[in-house]
């Protein structure tokens, strides 16, 4: 079993309050957390989660990405497409998220902690620094901070024991992510 601690752990930096992103499923856009307002291609609700697959226009690495808002999980997963020469090492980006589903709008809010998926040899926590900061700072409350906990554990274990696949791990759940062909 293969588990990547941070290679870096960080001092004491600026911890953001928690970042809210918003989809709207009437308007077909996606606000980002900077309040940037962006043109999605594709919305998709399933039983498990939502969907959402939109280009990433003027960014000069990062083309495309698609994202799949899982609120049993507490989690959003992102593929991502790079402009050649600019692409990552690692097969999908994991967000731990309170997800809040709703008829003709999404939301989610961040609880700081992320996973970087490499299928077949690994998955890594990143930022666990900034979880702790914004707990002692007041950005999160403990239970918040427990709940983000649990489910990165909860994601880790389940990926790990599916040979570092996050969509066996989903698969072996009954939620099934399919992406769209615009890679």
């Amino acid at each position: 079993m293969t588990f990547r601690l941070p290679t870096q752990v960080r001092g004491e930096t600026h911890v953001h309050p928690p970042k809210v992103e918003d989809f709207d499923l009437v308007a077909m856009t996606n606000t980002d957390p900077k309040g940037q307002v962006r043109e999605v291609a594709e919305y998709r609700r399933a039983e498990h989660g939502l969907y959402m697959s939109r280009p990433v226009v003027g960014h000069p690495k990062l083309r495309h990405f698609e994202s799949w808002l899982l609120p049993a999980y507490g989690l959003r997963v992102t593929r991502q497409s790079w402009w050649p020469g600019h692409e990552r090492d690692f097969d999908f980006y994991v967000d731990v998220v309170h997800v809040q589903p709703g008829e003709h709008a999404w939301r989610t809010v961040d609880l700081y902690l992320d996973l970087l998926v490499r299928t077949g040899r690994d998955v890594e926590v990143l930022d666990t620094d900034e979880l702790m900061a914004a707990v002692r700072l007041g950005h999160l409350t403990a239970q918040d901070a427990q709940l983000a906990l649990e489910g990165t554990y909860r994601a880790v274990a389940g990926i790990a024991a599916h040979g570092y696949d996050i969509q066996r791990w989903l698969a072996a759940d009954g939620v099934h992510l399919t992406w769209s062909d615009s890679r």
